[in-house]
């Protein structure tokens, strides 16, 4: 009974003040709903990362070898100048690593360019993303295609002008009709499509569909990009067991391509698609641990607020208090009747941040690159931090009203 009686409270306080019931639920609204929203956000990212964005980058179990290590903090100019000239990565090393690796995989060399891609009818998609690459980078980065095949291992060796082109290209360069064996023209030179990719959506604001795949050594080499250079070099393992050894084996070899002596540091960087999701954990742990410290500042000033607005509803129904204590309420009866109401507003507060929270990544979603994706268990921490904040708020205000003392609080009127 004293519950219901603390709810109709809360809700007679909406009615009767709706202003100040306003800011009661407010201050409650803003902290879940920006809770709420960094917290789906974030689950969206996490789960984009390890579902799309690690394999679309590095392939899944995939060791990944580029030109050089990354900058680091405090580097200085001549540091710069030295890594300026390490020498590039090639299809010989490619080709050279894949003789000596020991561990079982499969190893495939990319080079990227971006050109638009034309018919000879005039048709035309600009900026479509070229990859040059070898016939295994079709298994290394689990690319589908969707119609035709990819291209096969003599025509890379070949240099052969075939290209497996993405689903937006072929749609936009022959609507309504099949694309395999027409021709599209890329930097002015030829190519034959002999298949199509599966759709894959987007990466951020880049269309994964907007694509093409050629051979590395076809003629596009030395014309979309420095000859037989290459950006990449990915080696795929059947498991993740396999990845430790099969970092260590290529960094090793490629060591020993590049002649360094042990002193010297590498000249180019290893990395793993394992080691691209611990990197991403340890930077949204980082995000997890300073959102709740802003959260918590709005929260701070909800409490703060909403004991005050306690306090004025106490002053006022001071005669009222008066006449629950005469007619026997407990001093705990009292307590719990403002606690309730208070934990009522604050609730009600929760509530509407949750849906506010909801609503706001939805946006942030649809208006940006940053995916979204609902965790359940963020709407239900919003909801007790909301109802949480209006009882620790509350217990002053509550326990001011439980003291008073029923003579004084009936002369008060």
């Amino acid at each position: 009974m004293r519950f219901a009686e603390g709810v109709r409270g809360a809700l007679e306080t909406v009615r009767a003040y709706p202003m100040r019931a306003f800011f009661t639920v407010f201050g409650t609204l803003t902290g879940v709903a920006f809770l709420v929203a960094v917290i789906t956000i974030l689950e969206g990212m996490s789960h984009y990362v390890q579902t799309s964005l690690i394999g679309r980058f590095h392939g899944y179990n995939t060791v990944s070898i580029r030109r050089e290590p990354p900058a680091a903090l405090g580097e200085s100019e001549g540091e710069r100048r030295s890594r300026s000239r390490h020498l590039p990565l090639t299809l010989d090393d490619a080709r050279w690593l894949a003789e000596r690796m020991s561990t079982p995989g499969v190893l495939s060399a990319e080079w990227t360019a971006s050109a638009d891609a034309r018919t000879p009818g005039g048709r035309k998609v600009e900026k479509v993303g070229l990859s040059g690459a070898t016939a295994s980078h079709f298994h290394v980065r689990a690319a589908r295609v969707a119609e035709g095949r990819p291209f096969s291992e003599n025509e890379a060796e070949r240099g052969l002008p075939v290209a497996v082109i993405g689903r937006d290209v072929a749609d936009r360069l022959f609507p309504g009709a099949s694309a395999l064996g027409r021709r599209v023209v890329f930097m002015g030179i030829p190519y034959r499509v002999v298949g199509v990719l599966a759709r894959q959506g987007k990466l951020f604001t880049f269309s994964m569909d907007r694509i093409a795949i050629v051979p590395a050594r076809s003629p596009l080499n030395g014309v979309a990009t420095p000859r037989d250079r290459v950006e990449v070099i990915s080696f795929r393992v059947a498991h993740g067991s396999l990845l430790p050894p099969a970092l260590a084996e290529a960094e090793g070899w490629m060591r020993v391509r590049k002649r360094l002596r042990p002193a010297q540091p590498n000249e180019f960087s290893v990395t793993t698609s394992a080691r691209a999701l611990a990197a991403w954990g340890k930077v949204s742990r980082v995000l997890m641990v300073a959102v709740p410290g802003l959260i918590g500042i709005s929260l701070l000033v909800a409490a703060a607020v909403i004991m005050n607005i306690m306090l004025v509803s106490v002053s006022e129904r001071t005669y009222e208090i008066g006449v629950r204590k005469a007619l026997g309420a407990r001093a705990r009866d009292i307590r719990l009747l403002f606690l309730v109401e208070a934990a009522t507003l604050s609730g009600l507060g929760g509530v509407l941040g949750v849906v506010a929270g909801l609503g706001l990544a939805a946006a942030v979603a649809a208006l940006s690159p940053l995916p979204a994706r609902v965790a359940p268990w963020s709407a239900v921490l919003g909801l007790l931090l909301g109802i949480g904040v209006g009882v620790v708020a509350g217990v002053y205000p509550a326990t001011r009203a439980a003291r008073l003392d029923p003579v004084t609080a009936l002369g008060h009127e």
